[in-house]
C-alpha cells in the first residue's frame, strides 16, 4: 500500500483562525478556518484525507475535511462534540485559533470514477469525508457517469447538509436518505441504509462504491454489495481508529498489517475484508 501525502514538517501544527461556525445539528458543529501559512500544501489535498487538529492546551484528534482547503487556506470540519478536544473544538468562537496538522492520509480513488457508477453509501457523520467527493461529482469536473447517494441517519433531526443534499439533487446527483426513526412528519424511507440498495439497479461490473460510517454498517453495506455482484476492488471503505501521530510511528491505529493513518483511511475492500471480522482488531 502507498503512503498518503504528508507535509515536510508533519509533526509541528500550522495555525489557523476560525473565521465562521455554526451548529449543523444538535451537537455538531462546522467550523471554517483559514490557514495562516502553508496555503499551497494544503491545497493538494485529496478528497477523503483528514487533518489532526489541535485544541490548545486540551489536545489533538483526526477530523477528515468536509471541504477541501482552497488556494487560499480555507477548510472546513464538521465536528461532532464527543470528548473533551471535540468540544473544545466547537467551543472555540470566529476569530479565535486551533492547529492543524496535514493532510494526512490516503483519500478516496478519485482517480477510478472516470467512466463509472458511483454509489455513496453514507451513515450519521460518516457522510462529511464523503462531502468534498459528492462536492467532486456534483459540481466539479467529474468524468463518472452516475452519481448515487444513499444516506441514513438515526432521526430525521440528525440528517446532516440538508441544503447540499438539495444542491446536489438538483446537479443530477441520485439522492436516497433513510431514518432509524421517524418523526411524524417524516415522509421518507424509514430502515436501514443499506435496505436501499435493493431499490435501485446497479450495473455492478461498472459500479465503484463509496462507504462511510459506523463499521457495522459498512461491513453490511460492503457485503450487499458483493452480493450484487461489485467486486470487492471496487468497494471502498473509510476507516476510523484512535490515532495520535498520524505518521505510523504511535501503532495507535494498526489495523492488521496497515496503519489506519498512512494506508487509509480509505481502503478497498479487498484489502481488509478479512479483517474486519476480527473482534480483536
Amino acid at each position: 500500500m502507498k503512503q498518503g501525502h504528508h507535509q515536510t514538517h508533519d509533526s509541528i501544527p500550522a495555525i489557523a483562525t476560525v473565521k465562521t461556525k455554526r451548529w449543523e445539528i444538535e451537537g455538531v458543529a462546522i467550523i471554517d478556518v483559514k490557514l495562516s501559512t502553508n496555503q499551497r500544501a494544503w491545497a493538494q489535498s485529496k478528497p477523503g484525507q483528514f487533518a489532526m487538529l489541535y485544541g490548545f492546551g486540551v489536545g489533538e484528534i483526526p477530523i477528515s475535511f468536509s471541504t477541501l482547503p482552497s488556494a487560499e487556506g480555507r477548510v472546513s470540519f464538521t465536528i461532532r462534540r464527543t470528548g473533551a478536544v471535540s468540544a473544545a473544538l466547537t467551543r472555540i468562537k470566529c476569530g479565535g485559533v486551533i492547529g492543524m496538522r496535514g493532510p494526512f492520509g490516503n483519500g478516496w480513488p478519485i482517480e477510478q470514477l472516470a467512466g463509472r457508477d458511483v454509489v455513496i453509501i453514507a451513515g450519521g457523520l460518516g457522510v462529511a469525508p464523503l462531502r468534498p467527493v459528492i462536492d467532486y461529482l456534483a459540481f466539479g469536473r467529474s468524468d463518472a457517469n452516475r452519481a448515487t447517494l444513499f444516506y441514513g441517519a438515526r432521526e430525521p433531526a440528525a440528517i446532516l447538509y440538508t441544503k447540499d443534499i438539495e444542491r446536489w439533487r438538483n446537479a443530477g446527483v441520485d439522492v436516497h436518505t433513510t431514518v432509524d426513526t421517524a418523526s411524524h412528519d417524516w415522509r421518507g424511507n424509514v430502515g436501514v441504509v443499506t435496505s436501499l440498495l435493493s431499490g435501485v439497479p446497479l450495473d455492478s461490473e461498472n459500479t465503484v462504491a463509496l462507504i462511510c460510517g459506523p463499521e457495522i454498517m459498512m461491513r453490511y453495506a460492503a457485503e450487499a454489495l458483493k452480493d450484487a455482484g461489485v467486486s470487492d476492488e471496487d468497494v471502498w471503505l473509510s476507516l476510523e481508529r484512535n490515532m495520535k501521530c498520524a505518521i505510523g510511528f504511535c501503532g495507535h491505529c494498526q489495523f492488521g498489517p496497515a496503519f489506519i493513518c498512512k494506508d487509509g483511511p480509505a481502503f478497498a475492500y479487498d484489502q481488509i475484508r478479512s479483517n474486519l471480522f476480527v473482534r480483536e482488531l
